[in-house]
């Protein structure tokens, strides 16, 4: 009976194999499958949301339901930034930003501006048919700093031969202002958290990006343009504003980020050699719109109020520029970035000089 006990060993022997190999199949953890991204349905999308510097504000061309139809002035231009925006997979662009907005006017809850939902509100009702990719966001100045309004507060400075430079006023308490928007930005940020968390995105799904303002104007223009005709600006303003303001209010903005832990591209210093009046008797070198007026707008009484808040806003150049710098940021996986002009005369995403400690 050799034989027949050699089948039964080798039977025997088969069985064990098979029984080790079971339990190693059944014991072993089955590779993750790696997520696909945002969850939900529809496009995979950037969005912008924030303030007139985000919005379009300055770029012209505004869709008519928000050019003051109904009482709605957040001019969104369709060459806003978040319209050029180069992004691997994305195919749309939304623009939720609206001019004159405060950081309120972003976080979720009932405030309301120009007869629109709050912008949180309205990227949850986005998420619905809608995969997005990147928020990109521009808030902050419109709280404490009340930057825009500081530049009126200098274009008005001009007017008087007797008072004294505007930025001796805003300098006094400028630091304590900016320390107070901080929070605020903050809150902003971890609202929009909030609304992609609720609708099943993990932090890994998207991009959430908080970026500064850049200078609209510096000193560098001709005596000429000091006037009417394009940036009523005392010298010693335009320096303040350009060399103090703007990068202050980044690193605020930049300590922001840094709460919620979301990415942070500075501005700051983005519009060097390209403010408003710096092209001189060349307009085409500028991305800041120089003191403009809506002439028609003054015929109508609903419009009159509106007729000059394109002055000192990006341009539509502007925005092509900075969605360059955007778009390159977001390729990266750079935490900081800082928009410079590179040889070409565009602007690039170079690493932020806070990380190398000198800011």
């Amino acid at each position: 009976m050799p034989t027949s006990r050699w089948w039964l060993g080798a039977f025997a022997l088969a069985g064990v194999c098979l029984l080790v190999a079971v339990v190693v199949l059944t014991s072993s953890e089955p590779p993750s499958p790696e997520r696909p991204g945002p969850p939900g349905r529809g496009p995979l999308t950037v969005v912008s949301m924030g303030d007139s510097t985000i919005s379009g504000e300055g770029a012209g061309d505004y869709t008519a339901d928000t050019d003051g139809r109904n009482g709605n002035w957040c001019h969104r231009s369709p060459n806003a930034m978040v319209n050029h925006i180069e992004l691997s997979g994305v195919t749309e662009h939304v623009n939720l930003a609206c001019s004159g907005a405060a950081s309120k006017h972003l976080r979720l809850g009932d405030e309301k501006q120009w007869t629109e939902p709050s912008q949180a509100q309205q990227l949850a009702e986005l998420v619905k048919d809608h995969r997005v990719a990147a928020v990109v966001v521009g808030i902050g100045a419109n709280d404490e700093p009340q930057f825009s309004r500081l530049i009126s507060q200098c274009f008005t400075s001009w007017f008087s031969d007797e008072s004294a430079p505007c930025n001796e006023r805003i300098k006094v308490d400028w630091e304590e202002r900016v320390d107070a928007v901080v929070p605020k930005v903050a809150e902003v940020l971890e609202d929009i958290r909030t609304v992609l968390d609720r609708a099943g995105y993990d932090e890994d799904d998207y991009e959430l990006v908080l970026q500064s303002y850049a200078s609209p104007i510096g000193p560098d223009m001709p005596e000429s343009l000091r006037n009417l005709d394009g940036c009523p600006f005392r010298k010693a303003d335009l320096r303040w504003v350009r060399n103090t303001g703007a990068p202050d209010l980044a690193e605020g903005l930049s300590r922001a980020a840094s709460e919620v832990d979301a990415r942070f591209l500075d501005l700051s210093r983005a519009a060097l050699g390209h403010e408003a009046c710096s092209g001189g008797a060349d307009k085409n070198s500028e991305w800041f719109t120089r003191f403009t007026v809506r002439w028609d707008d003054l015929k109508d009484a609903d419009r009159a109020s509106h007729a000059i808040q394109e002055s000192f806003h990006p341009n539509a150049n502007g925005h092509r520029q900075f969605a360059r710098c955007m778009s390159e940021f977001l390729s990266s996986d750079a935490e900081s970035a800082v928009c410079l002009k590179g040889d070409d005369d565009n602007l690039h995403a170079a690493p932020s000089v806070a990380e190398h400690g000198r800011r």
